[in-house]
């Protein structure tokens, strides 16, 4: 196989993409570097993507001329950082169709959001007898912490299944919602199959049993274009390190009239109005929900790297991705004794499979003498490999700086793998 440098790279490309993907590279310093001595095939943007010039300025700009804390100082360094913070919040607002930007919170990743709504919403709202509803392909962060609060309350979690393609079984799903169902809360995109779940089906069956809907988008942001007033999701969230911007932040989106109802989740400052000894009352949306001094550095970033995606266009890379990931599917499915787990017919971003005789860990390991990175293990989701009957699989992850030719270079490495066992 080889390729040729083409607009969206690729031998016999049907695709023609608005960007140059040798051009995007461009922008991330790291994609030119090398590893054992070969050059850098970066085949893990599921954990974490690579970082844009734009954002790596963006976050030195900051340190080195407008650092100062936030919300609190009257002097220009202060309102200049307060000023860069809430825009970061609105190219949020705007990046995600929201309706205001008081429906942005900004925590700490995906996770944090996930914990918040369960905590602040699902403490108040659930209770012994009532039932929460997840999908069989979930991350752990949106498993454990709806297995907690159910402890807690007494309540059950419910689990839709999946079927041998890594999909959801849509009627399944319909059947487990009741009029018990309090909380739905599924992912946009799965990590470790890539399927791309119906959401916007889902959420309105959830809302005709009565029951809110959260959205992990962590895997989603990144790769497709989300409207949340058009999906209708009551809470939203995403992880900036996922959508080339910083580690350590992150947003929930929840519908105004859901957040006002909650309490907050963490105590401390700006998230008050005032405070006595007797009493505290809290502050309007979103600082409730944001004690203490946040990752200022980090959401200027995320608001740096919100506009990098929005200059290219969501749509474009979706695009571009699933030619890219169609190619590279075909490619290692070729390989004898390769098997891809998860074959849905909506993916995006993710070519998870098994080398038979071969663990995942070791044949990773060859990988990256090669200087391929990709993920070995289980990614968070135990229950998927469960459900699947493998210990760990091999994956491979892609983003819109990633090439036919590098998905070549992993077709070949895995030749390689097999030819060290064999």
């Amino acid at each position: 196989m080889s390729v040729n440098r083409g607009v969206a790279g690729g031998a016999g490309a049907a695709l023609t993409s608005p960007f140059n993907v040798w051009k995007i590279r461009e922008d991330f310093p790291i994609l030119g570097r090398k590893v054992h001595g070969k050059p850098l095939v970066y085949l893990d943007n599921a954990a974490t993507t690579q970082k844009p010039r734009a954002v790596i300025d963006a976050v030195s700009q900051f340190y080195s001329n407008d650092c100062a804390n936030i919300h609190r100082g009257v002097h220009w360094l202060s309102e200049r950082s307060t000023g860069l913070y809430e825009d970061a919040r609105v190219a949020v607002q705007r990046f995600l169709g929201a309706a205001d930007a008081r429906e942005i919170i900004f925590v700490r990743g995906a996770t944090e959001g996930i914990n918040l709504v369960a905590q602040s919403y699902g403490r108040r709202h659930v209770g012994a007898g009532d039932e929460v509803l997840i999908s069989a392909m979930e991350h752990h962060s949106n498993i454990v912490p709806w297995q907690l609060l159910c402890e807690e309350k007494g309540a059950r979690l419910r689990v839709a299944p999946i079927d041998d393609r890594g999909e959801l079984i849509v009627s399944e799903f319909g059947k487990l919602l009741s009029s018990r169902t309090r909380i739905v809360a599924v992912n946009h995109v799965s990590n470790a199959l890539g399927t791309v779940n119906p959401v916007a089906d889902l959420i309105a069956m959830a809302h005709s049993a009565g029951a809110v809907v959260l959205v992990d988008g962590a895997q989603a942001a990144p790769h497709l274009p989300v409207n949340v007033r058009e999906m209708d999701c009551d809470f939203y969230c995403f992880s900036g390190h996922k959508i080339y911007g910083p580690s350590g932040v992150g947003v929930l989106y929840g519908k105004a009239a859901l957040l006002e109802s909650m309490p907050p989740y963490q105590g401390g400052g700006d998230m008050i109005r005032s405070v006595t000894f007797e009493k505290t009352t809290f502050n309007d949306l979103p600082y409730r929900f944001e004690a203490g001094t946040p990752n200022i550095a980090g959401v200027i970033g995320l608001g740096a790297a919100i506009g990098y995606v929005s200059r290219t266009g969501l749509e474009h890379i979706a695009a571009y991705e699933r030619d890219l990931l169609d190619y590279a599917t075909q490619a290692v499915s070729a390989i004898p004794g390769v098997r891809v787990i998860g074959t849905a017919r909506e993916k995006a971003g993710v070519l998870s499979f098994v080398v038979d005789g071969i663990h995942p860990h070791d044949a990773g390991t060859i990988l990256d003498r090669q200087g391929i990175a990709i993920r070995a293990g289980h990614h968070c989701a135990q229950p998927v490999m469960e459900r699947f009957g493998v210990p760990a699989t091999s994956r491979a992850s892609f983003a819109f700086y990633n090439t036919r030719e590098e998905a070549d270079a992993l077709a070949r490495g895995i030749l390689k793998v097999k030819e060290i066992f064999a």
